[in-house]
């Protein structure tokens, strides 16, 4: 589905290009899934179909390979006897999706502002290497999260609003991601924090992603001088 785009998009740079997918619980939660099979034999078979993705990017060279749950939470039954069931399989099919993937490649994730600190256990069990996730609006209450359930992936926090069209300044970004590290995230290991937009570009204009983006790359140098690492 997606090599034709990741082999022209590599073919533009020397630097790794991360290959994008929906993740299969996302997919089940955003469709209309059928009703004469239970919705976790459908997250399995969408994983299925996703990891022979996973498969065909790695083939193409692909060593970054994102694959995004933010309706992970949102897929949660209303009575909560129910959700550790739910959680158990669409941690499977997620791990389903992405295991096909060599050691080296690594596994990106992505989740949206939730209510995640009800089911912290469920996003560490996913086990991918990094998890993205939209923060610049929420007062760091995610990071704080995270850093009092000990997690200890890589993690990249976003440092500013997309969905503004307003161009963040340095000083505003390099406050971000100092703060973020104030959190305790990750135990005194900065240099494991990314630095990264909250979510997708596709709703602002070259002439603010630009700007934003150069700001962004400079905060995250300032931050790093002034953190040591």
């Amino acid at each position: 589905m997606t090599t034709k785009e990741f082999i022209y998009a590599q073919s533009l740079s020397k630097k790794p290009v991360k290959g994008m997918l929906t993740g299969p619980v996302t997919i089940l939660n955003w469709s209309f899934p059928r009703k004469d099979i239970t919705r976790q034999a459908q997250a399995y078979q969408l994983a299925l179909a996703l990891r022979d993705e996973v498969a065909d990017l790695e083939k193409a060279g692909c060593r970054v390979i994102q694959v995004d749950e933010p309706a992970l939470r949102e897929g949660l039954p209303l009575k909560k006897e129910r959700w550790a069931s739910y959680l158990d399989w669409a941690v499977d099919a997620f791990k389903l999706a992405t295991v096909v993937a060599a050691p080296a490649t690594q596994i990106v994730t992505h989740l949206c502002y939730s209510e995640f600190a009800d089911i912290l256990a469920a996003i560490d069990g996913l086990d991918a290497d990094v998890l993205t996730i939209e923060n610049s609006r929420s007062g760091d209450e995610m990071v704080i999260a995270l850093a009092k359930y000990g997690y200890a992936r890589d993690l990249g926090a976003g440092v500013y609003d997309v969905h503004s069209p307003v161009v963040p300044t340095v000083e505003f970004m390099k406050g971000k991601v100092v703060g973020q590290v104030g959190t305790g995230i990750l135990k005194g290991h900065p240099e494991r924090l990314w630095v990264n937009p909250d979510c997708g570009l596709k709703t602002r204009e070259w002439a603010q992603v630009l700007p934003s983006l150069e700001n962004m790359v400079k905060a995250s140098a300032e931050a790093r001088a002034a953190l040591g690492v």
